[in-house]
């Protein structure tokens, strides 16, 4: 019988890095449930063995507890994973709620092929424009005062209009004030947006919008008395 190398690792042992990742991941966002929100832990055992007690119980009257358990412990463990999904998602909205830039992080982890570039156009006051390319078409997403917004989205809609040729331009707000969004809810709306692009059409707009050339805002107010334009060099003749 062959002797094995030292240095061989077992299928198993491949294994084990990437499931103690995952053990690890989830345990550090069950330690954010359970900052943000005591009963949240609770709640997604009691509910997983609610489910497993309703197949036990007509397992037993049916005399079909055998077939009912396996099912029972699946459909169990399904019902506490949705749950505790629903539970990670509010986490994390309150985590990123309120900070800058907290559009751009919940853009970026939205599923449904977006191509999402922050911070494409922005100010002195820290209003920001971050924008979306999906199956929708363009999604603009402003996070700032709604007084100044408005202006800065209709600018980079009209610089995004030159070669986005009749595709959908969508702007939304972000925020609390009367007509924004809030930030729990931008992704739901973005998902809600209808279906106007097919995946060709997709990546031919992408690779327009990289064409274009960023969006600098050059700072207001008049220029200095003492600044002077530099000349160019002279021309050398021999």
């Amino acid at each position: 019988m062959a002797n094995k190398p030292a240095g061989a690792a077992t299928p198993k042992d491949a294994a084990d890095p990437a499931s103690a990742g995952r053990i690890k991941q989830i345990r550090m966002v069950a330690g954010i449930i359970r900052k943000q929100n005591p009963r949240a832990l609770p709640i997604v055992v009691l509910a997983g063995i609610g489910v497993l007690a309703v197949f036990v119980i007509v397992g037993i009257f049916t005399h079909l507890l055998a077939f009912l358990l396996p099912l029972g412990l699946a459909s169990g463990l399904l019902v506490s994973m949705i749950i505790f999904g629903r539970y990670a998602q509010s986490a994390q909205y309150a985590a990123v709620e309120g900070q800058p830039g907290a559009a751009a992080a919940i853009m970026q982890s939205m599923r449904g092929g977006w191509t999402v570039t922050p911070a494409v156009s922005a100010n002195r006051n820290m209003d920001v424009v971050h924008r979306a390319v999906g199956k929708p078409g363009v999604v603009l997403v402003g996070e700032g005062s709604p007084n100044r917004l408005g202006s800065l989205l209709a600018a980079e809609k009209k610089r995004v209009s030159r070669v986005a040729f009749d595709v959908p331009i969508y702007d939304l707000q972000v925020g609390n004030e009367e007509g924004q969004i809030p930030i729990r809810k931008l992704q739901r709306k973005m998902m809600r947006l209808p279906r106007n692009l097919k995946g060709p059409a997709v990546a031919d707009l992408n690779f327009r919008l990289k064409a274009l050339p960023q969006s600098l805002q050059a700072p207001k107010g008049p220029m200095p008395r003492t600044g002077r334009m530099p000349k160019p060099p002279r021309p050398r003749y021999r």
